[in-house]
């Protein structure tokens, strides 16, 4: 009989232990985390979503394809939306490490390729290119969300791609392409750049020295860009306060005049508020431009020799 009781206790400590070291069940269901992390990626909330995405992968039993096919759509978030092309890299490796049976390994091996390429990882894109076969880096199919609007090949470009691209543009581009008839416009002069790229980089033309020389000064300006940016136009706060104080100190720059340049009347504050800020934050990024490049001349010793310039 104690025998008995011994072994009863052991069966309910083992259940208790087993309840409390695994995993705690998911009152919601996998399908409604997959809704939600999808409705967050069309909202372009893609850190968010890749958190969702995560969960889903973390908390629900899932097949091989379908596993395969949610760290594919990380790896996509990371290369196509965020440009964050170690982290997708690693994502499209876990595709095609653990899941080397998944359908998506064409587009797997096309994505790595085009991660190193764009790592400046020359040597490594090359050897991943001889691992594949008849790799074309830039005609790899995207998952994005949307209807399927146009095609080149095989490729898919969504009503998603032409969203995503079009709110890449400066504001006072992007507001150009409002109506169908300029997102189709859009979206032919994106194919043409699409197929002349395609056909300069069959050319070699990628290669080419005075193209990498290019690329390298354009990778130099949009680093500067983003290096001010984060030093001085994220930095810069402007109040309403400020707005007033600025408008009262400069009253005389907005007026109407008439066509013999007299004064017709003061535009009040509320009707240029838009003018001002946009003053004044010039005002200010130009300030603390000119000071943070005298701070970095003078901590780097920097001399002109003004008389030497012919």
């Amino acid at each position: 009989m104690k025998r008995y009781y011994f072994l009863l206790l052991s069966l309910i400590l083992g259940i208790f232990v087993l309840s409390c070291s695994g995993k705690k069940q998911p009152n919601v269901s996998g399908e409604k985390i997959r809704e939600y992390a999808n409705a967050l990626y069309n909202r372009e909330l893609y850190s968010q979503a890749i958190r969702e995405y995560q969960r889903y992968l973390d908390l629900y039993q899932l097949n091989d394809n379908e596993r395969a096919n949610i760290n594919f759509i990380i790896g996509n978030i990371y290369f196509d939306r965020l440009h964050d092309y170690d982290n997708a890299m690693a994502f499209y490796l876990k595709v095609k490490h653990v899941f080397p049976n998944s359908t998506l390994m064409p587009q797997v091996e096309k994505k790595i390729v085009a991660c190193l390429e764009r790592l400046q990882r020359s040597a490594d894109a090359k050897q991943a290119l001889d691992e594949a076969t008849s790799l074309e880096p830039e005609k790899v199919e995207k998952s994005h969300p949307g209807t399927v609007i146009a095609k080149i090949g095989d490729r898919k470009i969504t009503s998603g791609d032409l969203k995503y691209h079009i709110e890449q543009l400066p504001d006072y581009l992007k507001s150009q392409f409002k109506t169908k008839k300029a997102k189709l416009d859009f979206l032919k002069q994106y194919i043409a750049t699409e197929l002349f790229y395609d056909a300069a980089k069959r050319k070699g033309l990628d290669k080419d020295k005075d193209v990498i020389e290019g690329a390298f000064q354009a990778k130099k300006s949009l680093m500067v860009q983003k290096y001010l940016q984060q030093e001085i136009a994220d930095q810069i706060k402007i109040s309403n306060d400020d707005l007033e104080l600025y408008y009262k100190a400069n009253k005389d720059k907005y007026v109407e005049k008439d066509k013999n340049g007299k004064v017709k009347r003061q535009k009040p504050f509320a009707e240029v508020r838009k003018q001002v800020a946009d003053d004044l934050l010039r005002e200010k990024q130009k300030k603390a431009y000119e000071n943070l490049l005298q701070r970095m001349m003078t901590a780097e010793k920097v001399e002109i020799y003004d008389d030497l310039v012919k």
